[in-house]
């Protein structure tokens, strides 16, 4: 994982403070408790993770949308067993966190039954971090797979405008006495919420990662118009083809639109967006390494950390700023502030106050 640049004169916030500031935005946006408490809990620990990409800084656009109409606040959420270990999960244009939670949570059921799941997801929105699932399929013993897709943001390998969503990937293992090992990765070297955070708080981008309107790599977020696939100008079939593939699997398998047909993330605020989502879960006790997978996991863990250069396993990063960030804090941007505060007096809630610097 790749920390996004913090601003210096970000000041630190507690985990519980953003927690309970954003649950009651939404429930002030009649979001029921139950799935306010789900999604302001899931940005949360998105930020403590550091994945600020997808933490509680997309809140605000979640609130726009839903003020907008474009996300229902109360879903009617169906779930269809098309199969032994198959379901569809219709979303009715509801908050993407709320539907996918429910879609992973069939399959993880399923999965238990018949030892495999494989559960779509159609008319949905955003769903944050697909890391958040696969790690919730692992922490109870299986093995989480979760994919979703997005509007046009990332150029194809050999194009220069934007057709492709991000179509990010999440694998996680369980592993005995600890947290799951974990692959949470767009197709794009950086994820698009991070140019919107860049543009946001001023920050530039990586090179290699972006192209302006005419197709010429940029650093200035502002003229961003598509990323770059996984792998850039050398090899960026690789990730082209890969997020080609996640995008067949969330659009047209579960009756979405793709890439230029779905609806932009940040412009056009009152149109539903269809977005979809796909889990896979598996019952490692079905086959014949499942009982001693997650012992096996560690033992492969302590192996590698012994290799020169001592690697670390995918979902490490996340661990150790998690442990950093519930201690000291999640940094929060001057223009995050910014919209916290604005949010908070539209809808009268209490906003979150920083923690005192000398104790963070």
């Amino acid at each position: 994982m790749s920390l996004q640049p913090v601003a210096a004169d970000a000041l630190p916030y507690s985990a519980e403070s953003l927690r309970v500031w954003g649950a009651a935005c939404l429930r002030a946006l009649k979001v029921p408790d139950d799935a306010a408490e789900e999604v302001a809990g899931s940005l949360v620990q998105t930020s403590l993770w550091g994945i600020d990409s997808h933490g509680i800084g997309r809140l605000p656009h979640y609130l726009n949308r839903i003020a907008h109409g474009s996300i229902r606040p109360q879903p009617s959420i169906t779930i269809t067993r098309s199969g032994p270990s198959t379901a569809q999960v219709d979303g009715d244009q509801g908050l993407g966190m709320a539907v996918s939670h429910r879609a992973n949570r069939e399959a993880i059921a399923i999965a238990r039954e018949n030892g495999v799941a494989a559960v779509g997801v159609s008319d949905s929105s955003h769903c944050g971090a697909v890391g958040l699932y696969a790690r919730a399929a692992a922490r109870q013993g299986l093995i989480g797979i979760a994919f979703t897709h997005s509007d046009k943001i990332a150029a194809p390998h050999g194009g220069s405008r934007a057709f492709l969503g991000t179509n990010p990937i999440s694998i996680a293992f369980p592993r005995a006495n600890g947290e799951p090992v974990c692959l949470d990765m767009a197709t794009t070297s950086i994820p698009w919420n991070r140019v919107m955070n860049a543009r946001r708080e001023g920050l530039p981008l990586p090179a290699g990662v972006a192209v302006d309107v005419t197709g010429r790599e940029t650093t200035n977020a502002d003229d961003t118009r598509a990323l770059q696939p996984l792998g850039g100008e050398g090899y960026g079939h690789k990730g082209y083809a890969l997020a080609l593939m996640i995008e067949l699997l969330c659009g047209p398998l579960n009756g979405n639109p793709f890439g230029p047909q779905i609806g932009p993330m940040y412009e056009e605020l009152t149109r539903p967006r269809h977005i979809g989502a796909f889990f896979i879960v598996i019952d490692p006790q079905r086959f014949a390494g499942g009982p001693t997978l997650a012992a096996t996991i560690e033992h492969l863990a302590t192996a590698l950390a012994a290799e020169p250069g001592s690697p670390i396993m995918p979902g490490d990063p996340e661990i150790k700023v998690a442990a950093e960030r519930s201690q000291h804090g999640i940094p929060i941007e001057p223009g995050l502030r910014e919209q916290i505060a604005e949010w908070s007096e539209r809808l009268g809630v209490a906003a979150p106050v920083a923690m005192d610097q000398t104790q963070a």
